[in-house]
């Protein structure tokens, strides 16, 4: 098969999959649907950017490379779960996250698991070997940075560009979970649509924006960046006091302009 042509299968497939699958309903939440259709992108596991996230000021030195994952890895599919509104709307108030918001964090989260297995699947089932770094038994996270990052793997296929609240901005917004597969299908990488790693990002390309800012509850964002240990820290002690053992905050990715879409670049600041 044409390989663009398989590129519209395996997203297609995953479309169906999300669609179909009993997991993108909050029971506990009226059946609320978590999740509306995915987007994918490619990239080639030569990129030279893989080569740099090792370096400290990136990833650092635990982080593995595609062909450390797979060996004769030529390929990362790279997808995006984009949130509802509906699910996005009941986390537009300021404070402690809502519920419903909670809950997607984690029953998400093990619905985009069975997305990776399922994809993993689908592409051993077509003659390639496949592995989702995330659902590898060598994956580890130590001090809050993991060996592999669904973010940066999805910044290199063209799925986005990262924001100051970290996120990635993606042509459906920040609000949802990344995912990616690495295989020994050959596949045309997706051209990005962007030069820099930060260019959908208003504040990082003119300070116009900044809203992210406002919106995190424990002060965690400024003008310098993230304060991970911050962000973390409220977590703990504020949401997982209320919801344990769910989890989750993301104030700063909803009721932004990049909450779902990139911003228009002519956007002015409500500061």
């Amino acid at each position: 098969m044409e390989p663009r042509k398989l590129e519209q299968e395996i997203l297609q497939a995953i479309t169906d999959f999300v669609r179909q699958a009993p997991g993108n309903a909050l029971a506990a939440h009226g059946g609320m649907r978590m999740y509306d259709d995915p987007i994918l992108a490619v990239a080639s596991a030569d990129d030279l950017l893989f080569a740099r996230f090792p370096e400290p000021q990136i990833l650092g030195e635990r982080f593995m490379q595609p062909e450390q994952w797979l060996a004769g890895c030529r390929s990362i599919l790279a997808y995006f779960l984009p949130f509802t509104q509906e699910l996005r709307d009941t986390n537009k108030r300021p404070g402690l996250p809502s519920e419903a918001w909670v809950s997607a964090r984690i029953d998400g989260e093990a619905l985009n698991e069975a997305v990776r297995t399922f994809l993993v699947e689908f592409l051993v089932q077509r003659g390639a070997r496949a592995c989702a770094p995330c659902l590898d038994p060598r994956f580890k996270v130590t001090a809050r940075v993991a060996n592999w990052s669904e973010r940066h793997a999805a910044m290199v296929a063209g799925l986005g560009t990262f924001g100051l609240h970290r996120a990635l901005i993606t042509a459906r917004g920040t609000a949802g979970r990344l995912g990616s597969v690495v295989t020994t299908l050959a596949l045309p990488a997706t051209p990005r649509p962007y030069a820099r790693h930060d260019e959908y990002c208003l504040f990082l390309n003119g300070g116009r924006c900044g809203a992210c800012i406002r919106r995190c509850p424990p002060a965690a964002i400024s003008g310098a960046g993230k304060d991970h240990a911050l962000c973390g820290g409220y977590i703990d002690r504020e949401v997982l006091s209320r919801f344990r053992p769910r989890y989750g905050c993301a104030k700063c990715n909803i009721a932004v302009p990049c909450e779902a879409g990139i911003p228009p670049s002519n956007l002015i600041s409500r500061s």
